[in-house]
């Protein structure tokens, strides 16, 4: 049997750049976390996850939000900032006996999102099925990409 010397990998071999995109994806997941107020304690708050995607002529927005109903739900729009708020009631199907794991969260929350582009307020649609808030917000005409034409002389 033989020993051989643990050796560190050296950080001089990978590129400079992966290093600083990697520590930025980091700052970005530590800002991104939903502080909670001063006044609600450490564990109190809570903020769903949710995506932000561009299809062609819509901005959609998906928000988990399983275990709610519709009318706990709140969606504004205000000045190129979508706002989904709500909050989740305790269950009320524990009746007695001791929690061994709690892990789920209840209380309300507010998620805020800058939109990219401008959208059309009056045609904002939303949808909720299966656990999942998907709302549909059509861009304003001038933020839709333009075609042009080239004309040859």
């Amino acid at each position: 049997m033989s020993l051989i010397r643990y050796q560190f990998p050296e950080a001089s071999n990978w590129p400079s750049s992966d290093r600083l995109s990697i520590l930025r994806d980091e700052v970005n997941r530590l800002f991104d976390f939903s502080w909670p107020s001063r006044d609600s304690g450490l564990f109190s708050g809570w903020s769903p996850a949710l995506d932000v995607y561009d299809n062609k002529d819509n901005l959609v927005v998906q928000v988990e939000l399983p275990g709610m109903k519709k009318e706990e739900i709140e969606i504004a729009l205000h000045e190129g900032v979508l706002t989904v708020s709500g909050e989740r009631k305790t269950g009320s199907e524990r009746k007695e006996g001791e929690v061994f794991r709690s892990e789920r969260y209840f209380g309300k929350f507010q998620r805020s999102v800058t939109l990219p582009v401008a959208v059309d307020g009056a045609q904002v649609k939303a949808s909720y099925k299966e656990g999942v808030l998907t709302i549909d917000l059509p861009k304003a005409e001038e933020a839709k990409p333009k075609q042009i034409a080239i004309s040859v002389s």
